[in-house]
C-alpha cells in the first residue's frame, strides 16, 4: 500500500484541494459565496438543498483548507472567500495540469478509450 505521505508536499496539498472542491456541495458553496460580498452561514442553508448541519461541516472543510474565512459577529458567522488561497491552488493545478495538457492528443476522437462528446 502507497501511503499519501511518499508523495511531495506539491502533490499532497493539491490532492488536498481536489479532495475538498470534489463535493457538489462545497462546489455549491464556493459559488454562492461569489456571488455575495459576505453572508451568514444560515443563509447558505437556505440557499442549498441541505440541512444547516451539513452545510456547517462543509463550510469547516472549506474554512480548514483555507478557501474561505469567517467572522464572527455575534452568534452569527459571516463566510467570505479567501482570494490569495483560491489563487494559490489554482496557480498549483496549472502548473501540474500545463506538461499533461501539452503531452496529449487534444483530437483523441479516433483513440476507443476516450469518452465521445
Amino acid at each position: 500500500m502507497i501511503k499519501a505521505k511518499n508523495f511531495d508536499s506539491d502533490l499532497q496539498d493539491l490532492a488536498r484541494f481536489a479532495k475538498v472542491i470534489s463535493h457538489p456541495a462545497r462546489l455549491a458553496i464556493l459559488k454562492y459565496l461569489a456571488g455575495t460580498t459576505s453572508c451568514i452561514s444560515g443563509d447558505i442553508s437556505d440557499s442549498l438543498p441541505l440541512s444547516r448541519t451539513t452545510v456547517s461541516q462543509h463550510l469547516k472543510e472549506l474554512k480548514d483548507l483555507g478557501l474561505i474565512h469567517g467572522d464572527i459577529e455575534g452568534v452569527k458567522i459571516n463566510y467570505c472567500l479567501c482570494g490569495s488561497s483560491i489563487d494559490k491552488y489554482l496557480q498549483m493545478f496549472e502548473v501540474f495540469f500545463k506538461p499533461i495538457i501539452s503531452s496529449v492528443d487534444i483530437d483523441c476522437s479516433a483513440d476507443s478509450h476516450c469518452p465521445q462528446k
